[in-house]
């Protein structure tokens, strides 16, 4: 059935303060929510140590790295939970639903007891929370960008909603911030932690003194979780405050809701085809993009380029600070010339500099770094030994000779000028400069004789990559950049450093400003958060989600830091040519009250 919305003859004229109200209240609370999510990430690896335990540091760090992807993966789901409640019983209500779920999550992450106390139901009930997050926020950005865009004139779309788009960037942000201050306060004032065993004996080091964390990474890091609970009331509170959104009531008077919105969106192809042209053709390349700019980038200047996590925090913030307002001008400018242009221009600069900008940035950032790397280094082994080491699960071992070999030498962030193939049966081995190492197999090897040819494997890499100018010893490294607090940037090192970061982020607002209003102006009301909330959330949950792991295993996998960067380039090209051939053109210009597509 066909309907109009109530004001569909004067939705150019400018927004009352009623609407603007909207728009504040739906950005203010999808921020408090982004900030939830990311809160884990920020802190993955100090939640790892307090819920993992029992594993070994790689395993446990692997864990805590899934638990923070299961949030991601489960975003789909919740798009198809919520995106059919927001069509079935109106966008106000879910909205709630939402929040509540996200909000009381995050707070008892703060409360739950780590592995020490409550043993193996610790880390299942961490991971369970973790999932009700990626469940809510699989429901929040569809009902935030459907009502915004239903409160907003016609030639404003882009704009208003690029509001809801800066909320992601800015709820990480808060959550830098926040952690920042919090470290800083909790280290300063409070006295560092004995650490026990599981059997509750002093846990001692090599040299056999008792080991001591720092309070924060001991019992701080629940503060900002706990502090949550007061972002949740202030959320609620708002809600609470705003009105369904009036196309929905006039919808809902009109009769003309749909019954089953899920199979209305895709149950035929006619609708299915849309969100298939939505996934491929635009969100998968605005995915990677997004993730690229901001997460990879964290993780990469942190894990490859070895910045410690207070000064590659504190350059991120930075680069978010500056680069955020690109959100709102790519989205007004999306009103102007359409959404497509912007979005497939973002994608394709993106594919084109990546391999331009990240070697730039472990120069500027870790110059004795970037000339080690000039040094030659080849790996010869045998190609069936050497395994992709994707390993999301925690559970694959990677003990072949080269595995090891390869793994070692992504550790210390080298780079794999050449890889020669051997006879099979060869024990790997790498040349660096005029030394070569051999590898060993950790397969064959058990006990005393593995523990032997692990150190001598150790020794002799480690020897061979100082020779070679590699900065293996982070306190001996003077040319690192680092920052001694929030303001340090103005050095000519760091301030370099913020803004390749900055660019980086400029390329993450042109694909992310217009995507809101692209994706709503696709599908009728009828089904609209049924219908983009799920393409949205399985290029951002699971091509955007999976990427810092799927980036590090191709690096690992070709010994060339810089090779997983193909992945993002790769599926940003696609999108390039999807979104030409098949997003339609001057969708800006489109009336998404007219139920043209039903």
């Amino acid at each position: 059935m066909a309907y109009a919305s109530p004001d569909a003859t004067t939705r150019s004229r400018p927004m009352t303060s009623e609407e603007k109200k909207v728009i504040l209240a739906s950005s203010a609370g999808t921020i408090f929510e982004w900030y939830d999510f990311y809160l884990y990430g920020s802190l993955a690896a100090i939640i790892g140590a307090q819920f993992f335990t029992a594993f070994p540091e790689a395993t446990r760090n692997v864990f805590a790295l899934l638990a923070f992807a299961a949030g991601f993966l489960v975003r789909p789901f919740g798009a198809l939970v919520f995106g059919a409640l927001g069509d079935l019983i109106g966008r106000k209500y879910t909205f709630l639903a939402t929040i509540l779920i996200m909000g009381f999550s995050t707070f008892l992450v703060g409360l739950l007891p780590g592995y020490a106390s409550w043993g193996i139901a610790a880390p299942i009930i961490l991971i369970v929370l973790r999932m009700l997050q990626g469940l809510a926020l699989g429901g929040e950005y569809g009902g935030a960008a459907v009502y915004v865009a239903e409160h907003a004139p016609a030639n404003q779309r882009g704009y208003f909603t690029a509001f809801i788009q800066t909320t992601a960037t800015l709820g990480l942000l808060l959550s830098l911030v926040v952690i920042l201050l919090v470290t800083s306060y909790v280290n300063a004032n409070y006295p560092a932690v004995p650490q026990l065993g599981l059997d509750g004996q002093p846990l001692l080091d090599a040299a056999g003194a008792q080991v001591m964390l720092e309070p924060f990474k001991a019992w701080g890091w629940r503060i900002p979780f706990l502090g949550s609970v007061f972002l949740l009331l202030i959320s609620l509170y708002i809600r609470l405050q705003m009105n369904e959104s009036p196309a929905f009531k006039k919808m809902k008077e009109e009769g003309a809701q749909s019954k089953a919105p899920l199979k209305e969106a895709f149950g035929n192809w006619k609708n299915g085809k849309i969100a298939l042209i939505a996934l491929l053709g635009l969100t998968a390349g605005q995915a990677v993009v997004w993730y690229s700019g901001q997460f990879y980038a964290l993780f990469f200047i942190q894990n490859v380029v070895k910045v410690d996590q207070f000064s590659a925090n504190v350059f991120v913030a930075w680069s978010l600070i500056l680069g955020t307002a690109g959100f709102i001008f790519f989205g007004s400018l999306s009103d102007r010339i359409g959404r497509k242009p912007i979005i497939l221009g973002g994608c394709a600069l993106a594919a084109a500099t990546y391999m331009w900008v990240f070697p730039m940035l472990t120069s500027v950032a870790n110059p004795a770094l970037a000339a080690a790397q000039n040094t030659p280094v080849t790996v010869t082994a045998a190609p069936d030994d050497c395994s992709f080491q994707f390993n999301p699960v925690g559970t694959a071992q990677f003990n072949n000779s080269c595995d090891i070999l390869k793994a070692a030498l992504s550790k210390s962030s080298v780079n794999v000028q050449e890889t020669v193939d051997a006879p099979a049966g060869t024990v790997a081995s790498v040349s660096i400069g005029e030394t070569v190492v051999q590898s060993y197999d950790g397969n064959t090897l058990t006990g005393d004789a593995l523990a032997a040819e692990k150190a001598r494997f150790t020794a002799e890499v480690n020897a061979a990559l100082t020779a070679a100018g590699y900065p293996l010893t982070a306190a001996d490294n003077t040319t690192v950049a680092k920052a001694s607090h929030f303001f340090d940037i103005f050095k000519a090192q760091n301030i370099q450093i913020v803004l390749i970061l900055t660019y980086l982020i400029v390329l993450v607002t042109m694909v992310y400003g217009p995507i809101a209003a692209q994706l709503v102006e696709l599908y009728p009301t009828r089904i609209r958060y049924s219908g983009l909330s799920l393409p949205y959330h399985i290029g951002n949950g699971w091509f955007g989600g999976l990427l810092p792991a799927t980036a590090f295993a191709i690096s690992a996998q070709t010994g060339n830091i810089y090779a997983g960067l193909w992945y993002a380039i790769v599926i940003a090209v696609m999108t390039v040519i999807i979104g030409t051939l098949f997003v339609p053109n001057d969708s800006h210009k489109k009336d998404i009250f007219a139920d043209d597509n039903v």
